[in-house]
C-alpha cells in the first residue's frame, strides 16, 4: 500500500504517517513534508526521486507530473490503464493526504495553491481506488478503520471524496471573491456553505426541516454562542435572535434591551441599568413580548433576572454573560427558554441574499449611511437637547422594524411601534395606540417619507414633539407647512430605511 503525503498544515501528520508505516505502508512525500517525516524518524521517498525533477519555479511545480497524477488517476480494473502504467513505470497510490495553502488567512497570488487542489481532485475523482484525506480532523478515524479492517470502505472513501470536493470548491470560491474584492456587487458570486451539526427543532413551521449553515472554511459568530439551557433552537429562533442581537448593538454603549417578536421589535429601551431598561422595554408591548426574544448588551444581573423570571415567557434570552446564580434562577422558572451567552457584535453581513424563483436578489447589507451631520431641520421649531436624544433613538430603531414602520420614543424608551402595514397611516395608528399617550413630548420616526400631511397629523395626535423622516415626497412643502402649523420640529435624514 502506498500513500502520498503533501500538506501545508503539518498538524498530526507525523503521527498519521507513523501509524501508516506501522501498517506496512510506503510513504511518498513532497520536500517540506518529507523533511518533517524524516525528522520524525520515518523512511520517506521524496516526490523528486519519482519524477526526476526537483521543485521548480519557486515551488510552483512539485507534484504536477504524470508519474504522480498517473498514480492518482489510474483505474486498476482497466487493462489499458495497467498496460500504460507498466509502460511508463507508474505506480498507483492508495491514499493521498493533502491540505491547501491557507489562502483565506492572507489572500495573495502566492497563496493560490495549484498542486494541492490538483492532487486532491484527482484522488477524489478516483475515490473508488484512492482515498483522499484533507484535514487533520480525519486522521484518527482513517487510522482506526485501517487498523480494524485493513482498508477503507467504499462508503468512507466516498465520504472523504465529498469532503475533498467541498473543500476545493470553497477554496475556489474564496479566490473568486478576492479577485472581485473592489466590487460592491460582483459579477460572480460563489457561495460555499457547510451545514453545522447543531440540530434545529424545525423550520418556520414544525412540518419544515431546517438547518444552520456557515460559510465553508470559516467560523461564524453563531459558533461561539453558548446555549446554557432550554430547548433546541428553531429556524425562527435563530432569525429573530440574530435580529435582536444586532439591534441592541446598534444603539450605542448605554445599557440596552430589545425584545423581538416575529423579526420586529416590540420593545426597546436604553438607560442607566439593565433592570430599568428591561422593564421599560417590556412596557412598550408586554402582550406581544410573550414568546419573544429578549436581548441585552450587558451581563444579566440578579435584579434583571428576577424581573425576567416573573415576566412574560421568552423563547430566547441572549446576553454577553450571566451573574452567578442567574442561570439557575432562569432555568428553574423558565425551563424551556433558551438561555444564550454570546460574544460581542456579529461579523458584518457584507451582502444580503434573498431567494426568488430561479436565483437570488443581492444587495448591500442594511446600514445607516447618513449621520446626524447630514440631517436637515426643515421646520421653524428645532428639537431640544433631550428631544434630539429621543429622535436619534427613534430613527435607529425604525431601521430595524419591518416596513411600513413608525416608532415613537420618549425618554429613551420605545413607547409605540407600528410595523409591517400596507400604509403608513395605519402603522402610525398602531404605534399611537400602543403608546397610549406616553409619546407626548417625544419623537416619532418614519422609515420612509410621508406622502401626505395625514401622517404628520397622526404623529401630532400621538403627542410627539419631533418627527424624523427621510423627506423627498412631492408634497414635502405641504408637510413642512403642516408641521409648522402644529408646532412640531421635523427633520429630514435624506435616507430611507425600508426593511422587508
Amino acid at each position: 500500500m502506498r500513500a502520498l503525503i503533501s500538506v501545508y498544515d503539518k498538524t498530526g501528520v507525523a503521527e498519521l504517517a507513523c501509524g501508516l508505516r506501522d501498517l506496512g505502508w510506503e510513504l511518498v512525500s513532497s520536500r517540506s513534508t518529507a523533511q518533517a517525516l524524516t525528522e520524525a524518524g520515518l523512511p520517506v521517498t521524496d516526490v523528486a526521486e519519482i519524477t526526476g525533477f526537483p521543485p521548480i519555479l519557486d515551488h510552483r511545480v512539485v507534484t504536477l507530473h504524470p508519474k504522480i497524477h498517473g498514480g492518482l488517476l489510474a483505474d486498476p480494473t482497466s487493462e489499458t490503464h495497467r498496460a500504460e502504467m507498466a509502460e511508463y513505470d507508474i505506480e498507483p497510490f492508495d491514499l493521498v493526504v493533502s491540505n491547501l495553502y491557507p489562502f483565506h488567512t492572507d489572500p495573495s497570488v502566492d497563496l493560490i495553491d495549484i498542486g494541492g487542489p490538483a492532487m486532491t481532485r484527482a484522488a477524489a475523482k478516483n475515490h473508488a481506488s484512492v482515498a483522499i484525506v484533507t484535514s487533520p480532523d480525519q486522521y484518527d478515524a482513517v487510522l482506526k478503520e485501517l487498523r480494524a479492517d485493513g482498508a477503507l470502505s467504499a462508503a468512507t472513501r466516498r465520504a472523504l471524496a465529498l469532503e475533498a470536493f467541498a473543500r476545493t470548491a470553497a477554496y475556489d470560491a474564496a479566490i473568486v471573491e478576492w479577485l472581485q474584492a473592489d466590487d460592491v456587487l460582483p459579477k460572480r458570486v460563489v457561495l460555499a456553505l457547510t451545514r453545522t451539526d447543531e440540530p434545529l427543532r424545525y423550520g418556520e413551521n414544525p412540518h419544515q426541516a431546517a438547518a444552520r449553515y456557515r460559510l465553508a472554511g470559516s467560523e461564524s459568530w453563531w459558533d461561539a454562542v453558548i446555549r446554557h439551557g432550554g430547548l433546541a433552537l428553531s429556524y425562527l429562533n435563530f432569525y429573530d435572535t440574530d435580529a435582536a442581537w444586532r439591534l441592541v448593538h446598534d444603539l450605542g454603549d448605554r445599557p440596552t434591551c430589545a425584545i423581538i417578536k416575529h423579526a420586529n421589535p416590540c420593545g426597546v429601551a436604553v438607560g442607566a441599568d439593565l433592570a430599568t431598561v428591561y422593564r421599560r422595554a417590556l412596557e412598550c408591548d408586554e402582550r406581544s413580548a410573550f414568546g419573544g426574544i429578549v436581548a441585552v448588551n450587558r451581563p444579566l444581573d440578579s435584579e434583571t433576572v428576577a424581573l425576567m423570571a416573573d415576566g412574560p415567557q421568552a423563547d430566547v434570552v441572549i446576553a454577553p454573560g450571566y451573574a452567578p446564580g442567574a442561570l439557575d434562577v432562569l432555568r428553574a422558572k423558565r425551563k424551556n427558554t433558551r438561555l444564550l451567552e454570546a460574544p460581542g457584535l456579529p461579523e458584518p453581513l457584507g451582502r444580503d441574499y434573498r431567494r426568488i424563483s430561479g436565483g437570488f436578489l443581492v444587495q448591500q447589507e442594511h446600514n445607516f449611511a447618513a449621520t446626524r451631520a447630514d440631517w436637515r431641520i426643515v421646520t421653524k421649531v428645532h428639537p431640544t437637547t433631550e428631544q434630539w436624544i429621543d429622535t436619534e433613538l427613534a430613527w435607529r430603531v425604525c431601521g430595524h422594524v419591518k416596513s411600513n414602520a413608525i416608532v415613537l420614543v420618549k425618554d429613551g424608551q420605545a413607547v409605540g411601534i407600528g410595523a409591517g402595514q400596507q400604509n403608513r397611516v395605519e402603522s402610525g395608528e398602531i404605534a399611537a395606540k400602543k403608546a397610549d399617550g406616553r409619546a407626548r413630548g417625544g419623537a416619532g420616526a418614519s422609515d420612509a417619507f410621508y406622502p401626505f400631511p395625514d401622517g404628520i397629523e397622526a404623529a401630532a395626535a400621538a403627542g410627539v414633539a419631533v418627527i424624523i423622516q427621510p423627506g423627498g415626497a412631492m408634497r414635502d412643502d405641504v408637510n413642512i407647512e403642516r408641521a409648522d402649523e402644529l408646532g412640531l420640529a421635523m427633520i429630514f435624514t435624506g435616507e430611507r430605511h425600508f426593511l422587508h
